[in-house]
């Protein structure tokens, strides 16, 4: 897969794909919909297979305040969509220029023009354009009017609501990680460099790679069971907590603490991918480390019971 930046100036052979445009934070089901409408188009037309998505996420310029949302770093992104047989992602600039573009120039300078289409499914809920006014109505008249054939992603849900990176953040926030992995296809995964903290874990007898949340959706604060992959591929299971560390005066900015079983390797600055596979208990605060290091001993069998039942 080729990642091209931008819309302007592109060589002939980063052009004519039939793309899949949305946001695509999480790549989650709703979303393979999408981009299989386009792959769908691509085989017809024996043309690449593209996705279009943004930089800055376009909520991050209308909610400036709003707390942290990502559900996906770019190169988790990259991954997912490399998977799903994307030829080229297109990661466009949301700048100025982008933000006040009509729906109408968005479509032409774009879409035509910029990138020369021949085809793009959209999601059913989609709007585009300045103030939000393109809808997939909207798309297809442009299609019919410039030459580029459209399609339209119904709702794809579970018999309840539509897969959708809300529902995804709503139940990360509620702790409920397994219906988070149920929209997504696979489960929610914090990916990070893994920094140096106080080691109060190793001296505790349960050594943490530590992993700042960044611009994470912030699941619920607590123990989660997990599965880590490392750089060189190894799959491991272990316990994490996610928050703010209570017990230790100072902690302040929310973090994942994952305590990988049986292993003690140095892993300091190197970057993991972590999986929360299932929600054990809200953090808390403990009268003293004895009792907190007696509940990690009983989160660690948990998760042990539900990751290695054979162990």
């Amino acid at each position: 897969m080729r990642i091209v930046h931008g819309w302007k100036g592109l060589a002939d052979t980063d052009k004519g794909a039939a793309v899949a445009l949305g946001n695509f934070d999480g790549v989650h089901r709703g979303h393979q919909k999408v981009i299989a409408l386009a792959a769908r188009a691509a085989q017809a037309a024996k043309t690449p297979l593209g996705v279009i998505s943004f930089e800055p996420h376009p909520r991050r310029i209308f909610q400036p305040d709003a707390p942290p949302f990502r559900l996906m770093t770019t190169d988790q992104q990259t991954r997912a969509l490399a998977s799903l047989g994307v030829d080229l992602f297109y990661i466009l600039p949301f700048d100025a220029e982008m933000e006040h573009l009509t729906d109408r120039e968005f479509a032409a300078r774009v879409l035509h023009d910029g990138l020369g289409i021949a085809h793009v499914a959209v999601g059913f809920d989609i709007s585009f354009g300045y103030g939000r006014t393109g809808s997939p109505d909207i798309m297809r008249q442009y299609g019919q009017e410039m030459g580029f054939g459209v399609s339209v992603a119904e709702a794809v849900g579970d018999g309840h609501a539509k897969f959708s990176s809300t529902g995804v953040r709503e139940a990360l926030r509620d702790g409920r990680p397994q219906d988070a992995a149920a929209i997504l296809g696979r489960p929610f995964a914090i990916e990070g460099v893994v920094e140096r903290g106080r080691q109060l874990g190793r001296t505790l007898g349960f050594p943490t790679a530590n992993v700042a949340l960044t611009d994470y959706v912030i699941p619920k604060f607590g123990s989660y069971a997990t599965r880590t992959r490392l750089p060189d591929g190894r799959e491991i299971a272990g316990v994490a907590n996610i928050g703010v560390n209570p017990q230790i005066p100072g902690e302040i900015a929310p973090r994942l603490e994952v305590w990988l079983f049986d292993f003690d390797e140095d892993i300091y600055d190197q970057v993991i991918e972590t999986d929360l596979i299932a929600f054990l208990r809200p953090e808390a605060k403990f009268a003293d480390l004895p009792t907190m290091v007696a509940q990690v001993m009983v989160d660690a069998a948990q998760a042990r019971a539900m990751l290695l039942p054979d162990f």
